[in-house]
């Protein structure tokens, strides 16, 4: 049976807070449908498909239809817009859930969002305003470096100068992997401006790339949860980032939330330097990333 997308409209108001963006106090969450088949969900450190993962189709625009809203950390009321078949969201809600994320992000705002790994939390790296409220969002300065996000890997060469085989880059993305090159000028300085390198991430996830799309710049990626807490696989698991949040976009769980190997998040490889690369985070796809890099490329590993 054809399952509907559901959205569900969440009042979080915040003592003092107004307008759009950053620090909002009125979160919005939108549920994707999860498990509607047309491609594979996302892969944890075994390589295996999370149940309930990454999905083709549905989504709406939260609000405007009317769902009741929860007490702020309540479960919320659920339900079908009164008349409309189950599978009628299939194509126009994705691409509201998508309209509405670039819109909330391009206002300033910081997006929650699933990946191929775990729950990131998304901003325009081109808005100095916006990357500075992801890291107070974060609650760390900005020693250190966040992620960009791309849609594809032709974008990637506006941001980064590439010293390795675009066929390289094809093997590892998009996946669960973090690819650390030298930054180019096009991106902007008060991102991560201490170093001279970016690391990039294209996710195996259709609505991440989706969005991406959608969106004139990169985005900046970093895990959802507050520095030196874990990562998290579910939206819940990061309830209290909701208020500071623009938008949620709720894929369902992106892994086996009782599975540490779930949450290891990307793997991080360093190839800023030609012919070797250096491993910064094993992440959850080490081993397959430093086979393709050692066997098939011939690239020397470098103590990190």
């Amino acid at each position: 049976m054809a399952r509907a997308a559901r959205v569900l409209a969440l009042a979080a108001e915040a003592e003092g807070a107004a307008g759009p963006g950053p620090g909002l106090g009125r979160g919005r969450l939108v549920l994707l449908p999860p498990g509607s088949g047309a491609r594979p969900g996302p892969r944890c450190a075994r390589g295996e498909p999370a149940e309930g993962g990454g999905c083709a189709g549905g989504g709406s625009a939260p609000v405007e239809l009317g769902w009741a809203a929860p007490e702020v950390g309540g479960p919320g009321r659920w339900g079908q817009e009164p008349g409309r078949p189950a599978d009628a969201w299939c194509g126009a809600g994705w691409s509201e859930a998508v309209a509405a994320a670039a819109g909330a992000l391009q206002a300033g705002g910081l997006v929650a969002v699933p990946t191929d790994t775990v729950y990131g939390v998304a901003c325009l790296a081109q808005d100095s305003a916006a990357v500075r409220s992801i890291y107070s969002l974060k609650g760390r300065n900005g020693a250190k470096p966040l992620a960009i996000c791309l849609g594809d890997v032709e974008r990637l060469y506006r941001y980064c100068h590439v010293n390795v085989p675009d066929e390289l880059l094809r093997d590892l993305l998009p996946g669960p992997v973090t690819l650390v090159l030298q930054r180019s000028e096009e991106l902007n300085k008060d991102l991560n401006p201490f170093t001279t390198l970016v690391g990039v991430r294209i996710p195996n996830h259709p609505f991440m790339r989706d969005l991406a799309r959608a969106c004139s710049g990169p985005l900046a990626l970093t895990s959802a949860n507050i520095s030196s807490q874990g990562s998290t696989l579910t939206v819940l698991e990061f309830q209290d980032l909701w208020p500071q949040l623009s938008l949620v976009i709720d894929g369902g769980p992106v892994g086996d939330i009782q599975s540490p190997e779930c949450r290891l998040g990307s793997t991080v490889v360093d190839l800023s330097v030609s012919g070797k690369f250096s491993i910064i985070r094993p992440g959850c796809a080490l081993t397959p990333t430093v086979e393709i890099l050692k066997e098939k490329y011939g690239l020397v590993p470098e103590p990190s």
